[in-house]
């Protein structure tokens, strides 16, 4: 799969290929260009941080990997020869990216839920708090017992007379952003306006399951897991494969709470929040939306545009993020096996919605979304129809393709109740 866009050519919004009951442009005008980073915008991040590509015609030539194209030649017709696929890619990412996690149903771990606190009159009334503290145990014949806890926090709207579908954030904020008292509200986690419409809103803290640190980010569920080793293999998992685990292990609860729809689970992630996100997403099945909010390098990203933050500064920055073998790619991006589009090719045929910001250039807005632009083919397998390379909608103008949905919003790198408003409405078009 080539880059379809020359160096500096302007990509335009286009809808031709998309049914009116598939494609959704809010907001149309006369003018159908897509999005362009401002100028000013360009100059300033140059200013800010020299040196990276900040412009489209210094973007290098590259070639994508097929997703449908198996490493025998093998072309993927259907979905279900995408199965064989989806396995091949999910090991790639995992040998060369993000590392090996461990499965959920280890038999050496034991784990239950406690609800450590329930108010039904939460919210004035409106809601039900639980919070709950997943707990894990896990013993073996050459370590002592050992146990780790983190706690989820969620809202359930006490109006709903069926199970609510829920929104997880996965939170790099601190918890004084998902406070369950709601003395302290953020537009990080809109828990009322959630509830107002019909949703259940969760959130955990991703500090609990892997500590963000370079010297202590094994502090946590990846010691439950291996102990005190000395060596670890350079396919390891780290901290952004811990807090996609712990997503899953919410989702384990969510399984066993009568009120929450279970089948209509959105995992959601803002920046390194965002990159867990969308691997807990692809490993994870029973997520029904996966979103990710300027999520950049790592994340919905393409890494072989090396625009704003490439491989070999991520790696540099935040060594704790990825598998070792992931630094093989400092400077090296071509020859990654795999790319950020595949990453949202596993997640089909569910739905995915990627967000940018428009002065957010260190995450690549274009380059997000060309990664979903890229998924098409997959999510053609099922029918759906395709966003192309120059789709890219203009500035606040929400695009929605089936189960895909993009915005680039107006302002910095920040999860902003705007975000969140589309998100909700979203969803509101896939499960109501």
């Amino acid at each position: 799969m080539s880059n379809e866009r020359a160096p500096g050519e302007i990509g335009r919004t286009s809808a031709a290929a998309l049914s009116p009951a598939d494609a959704d442009h809010a907001g149309d005008s006369p003018d159908r260009r897509g999005w362009r980073a401002n100028p000013a915008v360009v100059e300033r991040c140059k200013r800010r941080r020299p040196g990276p590509v900040y412009e489209e015609d210094q973007v290098p030539s590259y070639e994508l990997p097929d997703p449908l194209r198996g490493s025998d030649g093998s072309v993927v017709d259907s979905p279900q020869a995408w199965r064989r696929r989806r396995q091949e890619i999910l090991d790639l990412f995992r040998t060369h990216v993000y590392g090996h996690r461990p499965p959920g149903d280890d038999p050496r771990t034991r784990r239950r839920f406690d609800v450590v606190e329930e108010d039904p009159s939460a919210m004035d009334g409106a809601a039900t708090l639980r919070r709950v503290v997943v707990r894990s145990e896990r013993a073996d014949n050459e370590r002592p017992t050992r146990t780790h806890q983190f706690e989820v926090t969620v809202f359930l709207p006490n109006a709903a007379a069926d199970p609510v579908p829920v929104f997880l954030l996965l939170n790099i904020a601190g918890p004084e952003n998902t406070d369950p008292t709601r003395e302290r509200t953020s537009s990080i986690w809109p828990a009322e306006e959630a509830v107002a419409r019909g949703y259940g809103i969760a959130a955990l803290q991703v500090r609990d399951l892997a500590p963000d640190d370079p010297a202590r980010f094994r502090e946590g569920i990846i010691q439950l897991v291996e102990g005190d080793l000395d060596e670890r293999p350079p396919d390891a998992w780290k901290a952004l494969a811990a807090w996609g685990w712990g997503a899953s292990r919410a989702m384990d609860y969510f399984e066993t709470d009568p009120r929450v729809d279970h089948t209509k689970v959105a995992v959601l992630g803002h920046s390194r929040g965002g990159k867990a996100a969308l691997w807990a997403g692809a490993e994870d099945e029973r997520f029904a939306l996966v979103i990710s909010n300027e999520s950049g390098c790592g994340g919905a990203a393409l890494s072989r545009r090396r625009f704003g933050e490439t491989v070999a500064a991520i790696n540099r920055r935040f060594p704790h993020w990825f598998c070792d073998n992931f630094r093989r790619y400092d400077d090296a991006e071509h020859a990654l096996p795999v790319d950020q589009h595949m990453l949202i090719a596993l997640i089909a045929p569910r739905a995915v919605y990627v967000a940018s910001a428009d002065e957010d250039l260190w995450a690549d807005p274009r380059g997000e979304f060309l990664s979903l632009a890229h998924a098409s083919s997959v999510y053609g397998l099922w029918g759906h129809s395709t966003i192309g390379p120059d789709d890219m909608p203009p500035l606040d103008t929400p695009l929605r393709v089936g189960p895909r949905g993009y915005h680039i919003r107006s302002g910095d790198h920040s999860l902003t109740e705007v975000d969140w408003n589309h998100y909700m409405d979203f969803a509101d078009t896939l499960w109501r």
